[in-house]
């Protein structure tokens, strides 16, 4: 294990001493910290970030075991005991510790309000799968456009009913108003398919077009990608939706557009994630997969050349 010189930190117990539930303890901020079990605590409704066992996972876990917990959730009451706004993953990593509590911050917030700090925090973490940062745009916007519909005193101001819901919230996470109603579209795909966004196969923007078919011509194009073995490139996307929205596409139609030949497939190799699988471990994502096969393809190379200089 490497030495982590000139580092200190302290866990919330070792700070506020001890783990039972009444115990608190104010933040800088003045919000209130308590110890809550984990068994009270549950998931948002909805809540569209995933929480995989994976390597950032289980460092998480080595944190927490060495440190413990340095920064509270926040979680609201209902009636089942705590619904989790920001600390998913940090519960779960509690779980796998063997922990039985962990800090919260407790605030009391309608359903709203809740969502927006939901997405809100969430957003900060650094990497995000389009379909979270899709579901997360819509759920978020959703909740700014019923709060501007229904205004009191008190949120007439954060809100400001001036301006549109869309524009308040490109300006609050820097990025343009088209491009949240971009993400927003692969909401409309279907589970198959927005996998495939994740996984990297499909193109963010082949896969904003494709989001445009409806539920049976998105059925008809995964058999179309199967018979095929072919992903759509952006201008066949475009392609498939145009004749779709005049429901002038079928499987058929899809089948011959995806067997062309695509200019960038020309003098590309691919590699199957079912044929890549068997070789890494199952917590591996495909760019963990790509980064580790282009490194022994460099220490490939370089014995390839020492091999050569030898024989010379």
């Amino acid at each position: 294990m490497k030495e982590r010189a000139n580092i200190q930190l302290t866990s919330y117990d070792d700070i506020f001493g001890g783990s039972a539930k009444e115990e608190t303890a104010k933040v800088p901020d003045g919000d209130v910290v308590v110890q809550l079990p984990l068994t009270e605590l549950h998931a948002f409704e909805g809540h569209p970030f995933k929480v995989k066992d994976d390597e950032d996972m289980a460092k998480t876990v080595e944190s927490i075991q060495e440190f413990g917990v340095l920064q509270p959730a926040i979680v609201r009451p209902d009636g089942d005991g705590y619904e989790i706004l920001s600390g998913h993953r940090r519960h779960h990593a509690c779980e796998i510790a063997g922990l039985e509590t962990i800090p919260c911050i407790v605030r009391d917030l309608d359903d709203d309000a809740a969502t927006i700090l939901m997405v809100d925090s969430n957003l900060q973490r650094e990497e995000i799968l389009p379909s979270e940062r899709a579901w997360a745009y819509k759920m978020k916007l959703d909740a700014m456009k019923r709060q501007a519909g229904r205004p009191s005193k008190e949120n007439a101001s954060q809100i400001g009913t001036h301006l549109r819901s869309d524009q308040i919230m490109a300006e609050e996470i820097g990025v343009s108003r088209n491009q949240i109603a971009r993400f927003i579209r692969l909401t409309n795909l279907c589970p198959e398919l927005m996998d495939m966004v994740d996984d990297k196969q499909i193109g963010f923007n082949p896969a904003v077009e494709l989001s445009f078919l409806n539920p049976t011509q998105q059925k008809d194009l995964l058999e179309a990608i199967e018979y095929s073995q072919s992903i759509p490139s952006l201008s066949q996307a475009q392609r498939i939706k145009a004749l779709a929205i005049e429901n002038r596409i079928t499987q058929e139609g899809m089948n011959i557009i995806l067997s062309e030949e695509k200019k960038q497939d020309v003098d590309r190799v691919t590699l199957k994630n079912d044929v890549l699988k068997k070789y890494f471990p199952k917590s591996y994502t495909p760019r963990q997969m790509e980064d580790t096969i282009i490194k022994l393809l460099e220490q490939w190379q370089k014995k390839q050349q020492r091999n050569k200089d030898m024989c010379l």
